[in-house]
């Protein structure tokens, strides 16, 4: 799914709403912080190896959704790291980055398993564009309107006003809707009463927390209801909704 980032773009995201996790393997240090530092501002979660043997621990406890895999290693080649890449995560889409721009060489890479291929030097830009695709074909992050909203596999459209969860749509008031929309706009963040009373009702605090405990229990029998709960109380604390387990 995509969303906007604080810096106005469309921001991809996993299904679960938790940002998209990219390896970076190169042995240059100046160029590995350079690409690192890219991919973070588009709000992907990234981490870094510098060979050959330190990409594959890395990648099997980082499980990443996309890696940027250097050919040219200290203590492998790309093509020998991808091959034990593929061993535990044999899905994922991996980009090949090599000063090599011999054809020979770029088909080689793509023989064995790497799903695009580009050569140095390069523009940051391209990098993030070919991620962008790689990951959108994988299946990991899907493409949704601006306008949607989602937690899990709660989605939220403030164009359409629509509500679905795990494709069944789901009918809301417009009390209901907004109610809903304050809390996915703020996914694991507990909401006090007197939050949810400014924001949704505009009503300063005071006597009216039985109204907010009435609408939550509607929102509830339509979004939890015969599925793992989302919607969850922090007693003394507020509400807060999260992906379901």
């Amino acid at each position: 799914m995509t969303t906007t980032s604080p810096h106005g773009r469309t921001e991809m995201l996993r299904p679960d709403g938790s940002p998209v996790r990219v390896l970076v393997v190169d042995d240059e240090a100046a160029l590995s912080e350079l690409l690192s530092m890219a991919l973070r501002y588009e709000g992907w979660e990234v981490r870094s190896a510098g060979d050959g043997a330190g990409a594959v621990r890395t990648a099997r406890d980082f499980r990443p959704d996309a890696v940027v895999l250097d050919v040219m290693l200290p203590d492998m080649d790309g093509l020998a790291v991808l091959g034990r890449l593929r061993r535990d995560l044999p899905e994922v889409p991996v980009l090949f980055l090599t000063a090599r721009d011999a054809v020979e060489d770029r088909i080689a890479g793509l023989t064995a398993g790497g799903d695009d291929y580009v050569t140095k030097p390069f523009s940051l830009e391209e990098v993030v564009a070919r991620l962008r695709g790689l990951i959108r074909r994988s299946g990991t992050a899907t493409v949704r309107s601006e306008s949607m909203l989602a937690v899990g596999d709660l989605t939220l459209d403030e164009d359409s006003h629509e509500v679905s969860r795990g494709g069944d749509f789901i009918h809301l008031t417009a009390t209901e809707f907004e109610l809903l929309r304050f809390l996915i706009r703020n996914p694991r963040r507990v909401l006090s009463k007197a939050q949810i009373l400014d924001r949704v009702w505009s009503y300063d605090f005071g006597g009216q927390a039985n109204v907010v405990e009435l609408y939550v229990s509607y929102l509830r029998k339509k979004i939890d209801a015969g599925r793992s709960p989302m919607i969850h109380t922090r007693r003394g604390a507020g509400y807060l909704i999260k992906p379901g387990e």
